[in-house]
């Protein structure tokens, strides 16, 4: 469905930014469509990671609100984990640019593990911070950057009047 969804986007324009699970479905879409990719504390392994919460859940932001995770979407991860490793291996550079902003002290995902997973593509490893990326704005410019975007307000160069 995503695929469908997004056939007429031009690639050359397209970025998809993405964090934890996220993130490993922005890998995945930017592998298939060679768009670029913004991977915050991506998830590597979201299948074996996932595998142990089957069942009722709570979301985080109201824990009165809950869903069902089915074992269903452990196999739909397997086989997205699948697609990403055999295009990875196809295509050991990043067909399109991939930045990633990993934290070491994330408390959820190994950051060796996601520094693995975004070969390819450039990397910032942040010492400290956590999987919230609490210190996000200290590395928003970077992002930014890398998406050729500017902050609301900022001139471009190009724009700039001149002195």
């Amino acid at each position: 469905m995503v695929m469908e969804g997004t056939a007429a986007w031009p690639v050359q324009t397209t970025a998809v930014v993405g964090s934890s699970l996220g993130g490993f479905y922005a890998r995945w879409f930017a592998l298939q469509t060679a768009c670029r990719a913004a991977l915050l504390n991506p998830a590597a392994f979201p299948a074996r990671d996932l595998a142990r919460h089957i069942g009722e859940q709570t979301t985080w932001q109201n824990p009165e609100e809950r869903f069902f995770f089915q074992p269903d979407y452990i196999d739909e991860l397997i086989a997205l984990e699948a697609d990403i490793h055999s295009l990875a291996q196809q295509q050991p550079n990043t067909p399109a640019p991939q930045f990633a902003l990993i934290a070491k002290g994330d408390e959820v995902l190994d950051w060796e593990e996601m520094r693995a997973f975004c070969a390819g593509g450039a990397i910032r490893l942040i010492e400290g911070s956590d999987h919230a990326l609490s210190d996000f704005d200290d590395h928003i410019d970077a992002l930014f950057e890398f998406l050729d975007l500017l902050r609301p307000g900022q001139q471009s160069d190009e724009a700039a009047p001149e002195a």
